[in-house]
């Protein structure tokens, strides 16, 4: 009889361990998750740029990419990560646009084609991203020093865009 109580007690408490495990998850590893199940989605690319904010287990996203099929499997990927209690995704897909197309090429050529940032271009997950919408580009994501963000910042002034928005944030 007494092994029969250990054993069901025993049963109980497997089964009740992953909820217990789940409720003990903070919002930054929560955060932490979500953006590695994000940079691990071969979709994301130095032209997509999403952030996460995370308040009581319910993960909010937004930021912009370049087709509508990757703010939905975002998504979904995100859904996948165990913790969350609810997902809000306000991600926005950037027009499709040709000569946005080709500022993206070019404003990515000029800052990894330059010796500054050629650790950076043989990552496998480059750390400067570049969203150019309608012209306009804003450049996100970190680097190490303030001079890396400046030059960054100047060498995407490329002929053809409006302006440019340097969001980079330093490396702590």
């Amino acid at each position: 009889m007494w092994k029969q109580f250990v054993l069901a007690s025993m049963v109980v408490m497997a089964l009740a361990t992953p909820d217990v495990a789940r409720a003990e998850i903070t919002d930054a590893e929560l955060s932490e998750r979500v953006g590695d199940a994000i940079h691990r989605y071969a979709q994301f690319t130095i032209f997509d740029d999403v952030d996460i904010a995370v308040s009581d287990h319910v993960v909010k996203l937004t930021g912009r990419v370049t087709m509508p099929f990757k703010r939905d499997e975002i998504g979904k990927r995100v859904a996948q990560v165990d913790g969350i209690r609810s997902i809000v995704n306000d991600i926005q897909v950037l027009p499709v646009s040709p000569a946005d197309s080709e500022l993206r090429v070019r404003v990515a050529q000029a800052i990894y084609n330059h010796t500054a940032f050629w650790q950076f271009a043989q990552m496998a997950a480059p750390p400067i991203h570049i969203v150019v919408e309608n012209g306009h580009i804003t450049l996100t994501g970190r680097v190490n020093t303030e001079v890396e963000r400046s030059l960054a910042g100047a060498l995407a002034h490329v002929p053809g865009a409006f302006d440019v928005k340097n969001q980079l944030r330093l490396e702590r």
